[in-house]
Protein backbone atom coordinates (compact mmCIF):
# COMPACT_ATOMS: atom_id res chain seq x y z
CA UNK A 1 0.00 0.00 0.00
CA UNK A 2 2.86 2.33 1.07
CA UNK A 3 4.67 1.63 -2.38
CA UNK A 4 1.65 2.41 -4.27
CA UNK A 5 0.95 5.43 -2.76
CA UNK A 6 4.67 6.54 -3.20
CA UNK A 7 4.15 5.70 -6.91
CA UNK A 8 1.06 7.79 -6.91
CA UNK A 9 2.94 10.96 -5.11
CA UNK A 10 6.30 10.57 -7.84
CA UNK A 11 3.89 10.49 -10.46
CA UNK A 12 1.50 13.83 -9.68
CA UNK A 13 5.46 15.22 -8.60
CA UNK A 14 6.50 14.69 -12.15
CA UNK A 15 3.28 15.95 -13.85
CA UNK A 16 4.09 18.99 -12.13
CA UNK A 17 7.33 19.82 -12.95
CA UNK A 18 6.14 19.13 -16.62
CA UNK A 19 3.29 21.18 -16.78
CA UNK A 20 3.58 24.30 -17.87
CA UNK A 21 0.80 27.39 -17.47
CA UNK A 22 0.13 29.23 -20.62
CA UNK A 23 -1.88 32.81 -20.96
CA UNK A 24 -1.99 34.79 -23.80
CA UNK A 25 0.61 37.39 -24.31
CA UNK A 26 -0.53 41.09 -23.70
CA UNK A 27 2.23 42.22 -27.01
CA UNK A 28 2.12 38.92 -28.99
CA UNK A 29 4.84 38.71 -32.14
CA UNK A 30 4.43 38.77 -35.05
CA UNK A 31 6.72 38.00 -38.52
CA UNK A 32 6.01 39.57 -41.83
CA UNK A 33 8.02 38.50 -44.66
CA UNK A 34 8.31 40.68 -47.70
CA UNK A 35 10.13 40.03 -51.44
CA UNK A 36 10.31 43.34 -52.89
CA UNK A 37 11.40 43.07 -56.37
CA UNK A 38 14.23 40.23 -56.09
CA UNK A 39 14.89 41.16 -52.54
CA UNK A 40 13.60 39.48 -49.39
CA UNK A 41 12.47 41.03 -46.19
CA UNK A 42 11.32 39.83 -43.11
CA UNK A 43 10.50 41.69 -40.30
CA UNK A 44 10.23 40.42 -36.59
CA UNK A 45 8.66 42.45 -33.83
CA UNK A 46 5.81 42.41 -31.36
CA UNK A 47 2.47 44.11 -31.37
CA UNK A 48 1.15 46.21 -28.33
CA UNK A 49 -2.68 46.98 -27.61
CA UNK A 50 -3.83 50.46 -27.18
CA UNK A 51 -6.00 49.33 -24.56
CA UNK A 52 -7.32 52.88 -24.14
CA UNK A 53 -4.68 54.59 -23.78
CA UNK A 54 -2.89 57.58 -25.41
CA UNK A 55 0.28 56.40 -27.47
CA UNK A 56 2.49 58.82 -28.58
CA UNK A 57 3.70 62.23 -26.54
CA UNK A 58 2.35 59.79 -23.21
CA UNK A 59 2.89 55.76 -22.74
CA UNK A 60 5.84 56.45 -26.32
CA UNK A 61 7.19 60.09 -25.70
CA UNK A 62 8.04 62.00 -28.05
CA UNK A 63 12.00 63.14 -28.35
CA UNK A 64 12.79 59.78 -26.36
CA UNK A 65 14.94 56.84 -28.49
CA UNK A 66 12.33 53.97 -28.30
CA UNK A 67 12.62 50.03 -29.46
CA UNK A 68 9.74 50.54 -31.82
CA UNK A 69 7.00 48.16 -30.27
CA UNK A 70 7.72 45.90 -27.56
CA UNK A 71 9.50 42.83 -25.93
CA UNK A 72 12.42 42.40 -27.56
CA UNK A 73 13.87 45.02 -30.40
CA UNK A 74 12.23 44.87 -33.86
CA UNK A 75 14.49 43.23 -36.19
CA UNK A 76 14.69 44.26 -39.89
CA UNK A 77 16.33 41.65 -42.41
CA UNK A 78 17.33 42.17 -46.33
CA UNK A 79 18.89 39.38 -48.33
CA UNK A 80 20.15 42.28 -50.74
CA UNK A 81 21.91 45.84 -50.24
CA UNK A 82 18.61 48.33 -50.99
CA UNK A 83 17.76 52.09 -50.03
CA UNK A 84 16.07 53.51 -47.18
CA UNK A 85 14.18 56.82 -47.96
CA UNK A 86 17.19 56.85 -50.50
CA UNK A 87 19.74 56.33 -48.52
CA UNK A 88 21.92 53.33 -49.08
CA UNK A 89 21.32 49.71 -46.28
CA UNK A 90 23.41 46.78 -46.60
CA UNK A 91 22.28 43.46 -46.19
CA UNK A 92 22.03 41.95 -43.07
CA UNK A 93 19.68 41.88 -39.64
CA UNK A 94 18.97 45.37 -38.02
CA UNK A 95 17.27 46.82 -34.71
CA UNK A 96 14.56 49.14 -35.58
CA UNK A 97 15.02 51.68 -33.05
CA UNK A 98 13.09 55.30 -33.38
CA UNK A 99 12.43 58.95 -31.48
CA UNK A 100 9.49 59.79 -32.33
CA UNK A 101 7.79 63.48 -32.86
CA UNK A 102 5.07 64.97 -33.90
CA UNK A 103 6.09 66.53 -37.00
CA UNK A 104 9.30 64.20 -37.83
CA UNK A 105 11.13 60.40 -37.07
CA UNK A 106 13.99 59.50 -36.85
CA UNK A 107 14.29 55.66 -37.87
CA UNK A 108 17.88 53.67 -37.13
CA UNK A 109 18.78 50.46 -37.96
CA UNK A 110 21.24 49.33 -35.55
CA UNK A 111 23.63 46.63 -36.55
CA UNK A 112 22.85 45.04 -32.89
CA UNK A 113 19.37 43.59 -33.34
CA UNK A 114 19.08 41.27 -30.62
CA UNK A 115 17.90 43.23 -27.01
CA UNK A 116 15.07 43.76 -24.89
CA UNK A 117 14.70 47.28 -25.84
CA UNK A 118 16.49 50.81 -26.48
CA UNK A 119 19.77 51.24 -25.24
CA UNK A 120 20.35 53.67 -22.68
CA UNK A 121 22.20 55.57 -25.63
CA UNK A 122 22.94 54.72 -28.72
CA UNK A 123 26.38 53.26 -29.73
CA UNK A 124 27.26 55.24 -32.97
CA UNK A 125 29.50 52.34 -33.78
CA UNK A 126 26.25 50.37 -34.23
CA UNK A 127 24.23 52.86 -36.53
CA UNK A 128 24.11 51.66 -39.73
CA UNK A 129 21.55 53.82 -40.76
CA UNK A 130 19.40 57.15 -39.39
CA UNK A 131 16.51 58.33 -41.53
CA UNK A 132 13.99 60.61 -41.27
CA UNK A 133 10.10 60.25 -42.29
CA UNK A 134 7.28 62.09 -41.71
CA UNK A 135 4.19 60.31 -39.53
CA UNK A 136 0.90 61.08 -41.47
CA UNK A 137 -2.88 60.85 -39.67
CA UNK A 138 -5.13 58.09 -40.57
CA UNK A 139 -8.47 59.36 -38.62
CA UNK A 140 -8.44 55.76 -37.73
CA UNK A 141 -7.52 54.05 -34.84
CA UNK A 142 -5.05 51.38 -35.25
CA UNK A 143 -5.40 49.12 -32.34
CA UNK A 144 -2.25 47.33 -32.11
CA UNK A 145 1.16 48.26 -33.55
CA UNK A 146 1.11 47.15 -36.68
CA UNK A 147 4.06 47.13 -39.78
CA UNK A 148 2.67 46.39 -43.04
CA UNK A 149 3.99 46.72 -46.71
CA UNK A 150 2.29 47.80 -49.73
CA UNK A 151 2.50 50.25 -53.07
CA UNK A 152 4.67 47.13 -54.50
CA UNK A 153 3.69 48.32 -58.38
CA UNK A 154 6.70 48.84 -60.07
CA UNK A 155 8.44 45.80 -58.97
CA UNK A 156 11.94 47.18 -57.34
CA UNK A 157 10.35 49.67 -54.82
CA UNK A 158 7.95 49.05 -51.79
CA UNK A 159 6.45 51.28 -48.90
CA UNK A 160 7.24 49.73 -45.31
CA UNK A 161 4.26 51.34 -43.01
CA UNK A 162 4.92 51.92 -38.77
CA UNK A 163 1.47 52.09 -37.64
CA UNK A 164 -0.33 52.52 -34.19
CA UNK A 165 -3.06 55.06 -32.49
CA UNK A 166 -3.77 56.83 -35.42
CA UNK A 167 -0.60 57.64 -36.38
CA UNK A 168 1.09 56.14 -39.19
CA UNK A 169 4.89 56.62 -40.71
CA UNK A 170 5.76 55.43 -44.39
CA UNK A 171 9.67 54.57 -45.62
CA UNK A 172 10.20 54.06 -49.14
CA UNK A 173 12.63 50.76 -49.79
CA UNK A 174 14.41 50.44 -52.76
CA UNK A 175 15.61 47.19 -54.04
CA UNK A 176 18.61 46.72 -56.67
CA UNK A 177 16.32 44.72 -59.03
CA UNK A 178 16.70 45.69 -62.27
CA UNK A 179 20.75 44.78 -61.70
CA UNK A 180 20.11 41.79 -60.46
CA UNK A 181 17.79 40.64 -63.47
CA UNK A 182 20.54 42.40 -66.15
CA UNK A 183 23.05 40.21 -64.59
CA UNK A 184 21.14 37.26 -64.63
CA UNK A 185 20.36 37.80 -67.84
CA UNK A 186 23.59 38.13 -68.96
CA UNK A 187 24.87 34.93 -67.25
CA UNK A 188 21.90 33.45 -68.76
CA UNK A 189 22.81 34.07 -71.92
CA UNK A 190 26.24 33.42 -71.68
CA UNK A 191 24.88 29.88 -71.72
CA UNK A 192 22.35 27.99 -73.84
CA UNK A 193 19.38 29.45 -73.03
CA UNK A 194 16.01 28.18 -73.66
CA UNK A 195 12.81 29.35 -75.61
CA UNK A 196 11.39 30.46 -72.15
CA UNK A 197 14.44 32.30 -71.22
CA UNK A 198 14.91 34.39 -74.52
CA UNK A 199 11.53 35.47 -73.85
CA UNK A 200 11.67 36.51 -70.18
CA UNK A 201 14.98 38.38 -71.16
CA UNK A 202 12.65 40.11 -73.99
CA UNK A 203 9.71 40.57 -71.89
CA UNK A 204 12.37 42.11 -69.02
CA UNK A 205 13.84 44.73 -71.68
CA UNK A 206 10.41 45.33 -73.28
CA UNK A 207 8.99 46.57 -69.40
CA UNK A 208 12.18 48.01 -68.71
CA UNK A 209 12.74 50.50 -71.69
CA UNK A 210 15.95 48.99 -72.57
CA UNK A 211 17.86 47.93 -75.68
CA UNK A 212 14.23 47.22 -77.65
CA UNK A 213 16.89 45.76 -80.07
CA UNK A 214 17.74 42.69 -77.84
CA UNK A 215 14.52 42.60 -77.16
CA UNK A 216 12.91 41.86 -80.30
CA UNK A 217 16.24 39.61 -81.43
CA UNK A 218 15.61 37.67 -78.58
CA UNK A 219 11.85 37.31 -78.27
CA UNK A 220 11.85 36.39 -82.09
CA UNK A 221 14.47 33.42 -81.20
CA UNK A 222 11.76 32.76 -78.49
CA UNK A 223 9.08 32.41 -80.89
CA UNK A 224 10.91 30.30 -83.78
CA UNK A 225 12.06 27.64 -80.58
CA UNK A 226 8.28 27.64 -79.65
CA UNK A 227 6.22 28.78 -82.43
CA UNK A 228 2.94 27.97 -80.76
CA UNK A 229 3.42 29.87 -77.29
CA UNK A 230 0.90 32.21 -78.58
CA UNK A 231 2.00 34.60 -75.29
CA UNK A 232 5.28 34.63 -76.72
CA UNK A 233 4.29 35.94 -80.12
CA UNK A 234 2.14 38.20 -78.32
CA UNK A 235 5.08 39.70 -77.03
CA UNK A 236 7.01 40.32 -80.34
CA UNK A 237 4.09 42.04 -81.56
CA UNK A 238 3.81 44.82 -78.50
CA UNK A 239 7.61 45.32 -78.65
CA UNK A 240 7.40 45.40 -82.88
CA UNK A 241 3.88 48.31 -82.22
CA UNK A 242 6.28 49.94 -79.34
CA UNK A 243 8.89 50.07 -81.79
CA UNK A 244 7.05 51.61 -84.51
CA UNK A 245 6.66 49.11 -86.52
CA UNK A 246 2.62 48.86 -86.71
CA UNK A 247 2.28 46.09 -90.16
CA UNK A 248 5.02 43.55 -88.76
CA UNK A 249 2.88 43.79 -85.40
CA UNK A 250 -0.25 43.09 -87.24
CA UNK A 251 1.54 40.08 -88.66
CA UNK A 252 2.73 38.70 -85.43
CA UNK A 253 -0.29 39.67 -84.28
CA UNK A 254 -2.45 37.38 -86.64
CA UNK A 255 -0.11 34.61 -85.56
CA UNK A 256 -0.39 34.55 -81.93
CA UNK A 257 -4.39 34.77 -82.65
CA UNK A 258 -4.60 31.92 -84.72
CA UNK A 259 -2.12 29.70 -81.93
CA UNK A 260 -4.62 31.22 -78.99
CA UNK A 261 -7.15 30.20 -81.54
CA UNK A 262 -6.08 26.59 -81.29
CA UNK A 263 -5.64 26.81 -78.14
CA UNK A 264 -8.69 27.75 -77.03
CA UNK A 265 -7.38 31.05 -75.30
CA UNK A 266 -10.10 33.70 -75.04
CA UNK A 267 -8.20 35.99 -73.01
CA UNK A 268 -5.36 36.33 -75.74
CA UNK A 269 -8.06 35.84 -78.59
CA UNK A 270 -9.72 39.03 -77.67
CA UNK A 271 -6.33 41.22 -76.95
CA UNK A 272 -5.22 40.05 -80.80
CA UNK A 273 -8.36 41.16 -81.76
CA UNK A 274 -8.04 44.69 -80.38
CA UNK A 275 -4.50 45.17 -81.35
CA UNK A 276 -4.94 44.12 -84.81
CA UNK A 277 -7.72 46.56 -85.07
CA UNK A 278 -5.61 49.45 -83.77
CA UNK A 279 -2.95 48.78 -85.25
CA UNK A 280 -4.49 48.40 -89.01
CA UNK A 281 -5.90 51.74 -88.44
Amino acid sequence: MQSKIITLFMALVAFTVQAQIQTPQPSPGAEIEQVIGLTEIEVDYSRPAMRGRTIYGDLVPYGKLWRTGANTRTKFSTSTDITVQGKELKEGTYGILSVPNKDSWDIIFYTEAEGGGAPKELDKSKVALTVQAKPENTGYDMENFTIAFGDLADGSTGMMYIMWEKTRVPLKIGTPAKEIAMKSIEDVMAGEPTANDYFQAAAFYHEAGEDMDKALAWVSKAVEMNPDAFWMSRRKSLIQADMGDKKGAVETAKVSLAAAEKAGNADYMKMNKESIAEWSK
